[in-house]
């Protein structure tokens, strides 16, 4: 008998991965084991590596815990109405038109500096010039009112699209941190501002507060419109694509492109509006200055809204009730002569908002995910359609028998 036509013949690789007799005499099922582990047919024999719950996680599969927001939105509401209440009871008329359009005007233009600022928080890139701009527009608003409102507003709403996008632009073809981008972005903003050296004083003729109401509400709308896109875990997780994970400085791709050029253009046409409206219905002459403590303003409402300052998190009504809460405290701290700065509200409300920033991080986390809910995910994020346990089950030896004369042994004895 020759040695090739017995049991014991040497197979080939070829023959041992399709031949479930191999198994069955021992031979090369290790090898057949790691190899079919490795390699992803699909994919036409690209390595991979076994897709486990942390690889899930860091892909950004799961779901966010929404509960914590809510939470905290109940707390903020409660603030909100003691402090109406406060208000209430210093001047009733405050709350009362005509001094409530007037209210309402201010929480239309601090709202849409915290909504510049919440989404560009959500992005990853968080602007920090918007404060600038504002006071920007407000100067360029009482220099050239008396052109009308369409021709004045106009021109600075493109330029300050047009700064947005190149800033946007050099913080994506650099990679470098957003708030540095746009903080030098500010600065240079601010030359523009001190380049009057008296008050300004305004010239034009519109009256925000007789559109009070419509102005209001379309803040209100577009607040509760992006918090509620922003519970859909595909578009938070496309829009918090720059933000930090791992290595900071590993560049993020060409699909984080454009939710920071959106969000940052956004943000750029939000501070102009919002400085329109503040020199629009503005009594006094308009102040050069440097426009930061808006900022520290618009950063420190957005963060105690509960938009985490690490990006992509954030709440649905929580913007609403901040603004509302941040509109009612000022007017009556100016009833109240209380003399606040207003870089003193801005810290003081950065620094709580720091603070909402870690409870939300800390009690927002992802849900845990399952190991087969970790592999179609890990799956999913690659694009790949491999599925492991299929193979571990094609690879996995038949159990052996605890009798001796079992098995292909039994026929030859």
């Amino acid at each position: 008998m020759a040695y090739d036509d017995t049991t014991f013949r040497r197979q080939s690789d070829d023959e041992a991965d399709g031949d479930p007799a191999a198994y069955r005499n021992g031979f090369a099922a290790t090898d057949y084991r790691s190899r079919r582990r490795d390699l992803d047919p699909a994919d036409g024999g690209a390595r991979h590596t076994e897709p486990t719950a942390d690889l899930a996680l860091r892909a950004g599969d799961g779901h966010d815990r929404l509960g914590v927001h809510i939470g905290w939105e109940i707390v903020l509401l409660l603030g909100v109405a003691a402090i109406g209440y406060l208000l209430y009871r210093l001047d009733p008329a405050s709350l009362k038109r005509p001094a409530l359009d007037t209210l309402l005007v201010a929480a239309a233009a601090i709202g849409l500096l915290t909504l510049g600022m919440g989404v560009t928080l959500r992005a990853g890139v968080p602007n920090l010039a918007i404060g600038p701009i504002a006071l920007a527009a407000e100067l360029h608003y009482a220099e050239n009112g008396d052109l009308g409102l369409l021709k004045c507003a106009l021109p600075a709403l493109l330029i300050a699209a047009a700064g947005g996008l190149v800033v946007a632009v050099l913080i994506l073809a650099l990679h470098v941190p957003g708030w540095a981008a746009t903080l030098g972005a500010g600065l240079g903003v601010i030359v523009y501002d001190q380049m009057r050296t008296v008050p300004v004083v305004v010239q034009g003729e519109y009256d925000p507060t007789d559109h009070a109401i419509y102005l209001f509400g379309g803040f209100a709308v577009l607040a509760v419109l992006g918090g509620l896109l922003g519970t859909a875990g595909t578009i938070r997780r496309w829009l918090g694509q720059m933000r930090p994970d791992g290595d900071a400085a590993v560049r993020r791709g060409g699909a984080a492109a454009l939710p920071v050029i959106g969000s940052l253009v956004l943000s750029s046409v939000f501070a102009t509006v919002a400085g329109l409206l503040m020199a629009a219905q503005s009594v006094k002459a308009i102040v050069p200055a440097t426009g930061l403590e808006w900022t520290g303003i618009a950063l420190g409402t957005a963060l105690v809204a509960g938009t985490s300052a690490y990006g992509r998190r954030g709440g649905i009504f929580g913007t609403l009730l901040a603004v509302t809460g941040m509109t009612l405290f000022l007017d009556y701290s100016d009833r109240r002569n209380l003399d606040i700065a207003l870089f003193a509200i801005a810290a003081g409300a950065i620094g709580g908002g720091l603070i909402i920033t870690r409870l939300v991080e800390t009690y927002g986390k992802q849900l845990p995910l399952t190991p087969l809910d970790a592999q179609e995910s890990a799956a999913a994020s690659t694009g790949s359609s491999w599925q492991p346990d299929i193979w571990e089950q094609a690879a996995a030896p038949p159990p052996r028998s605890e009798r001796w004369d079992d098995g292909p042994w039994s026929g030859a004895r």
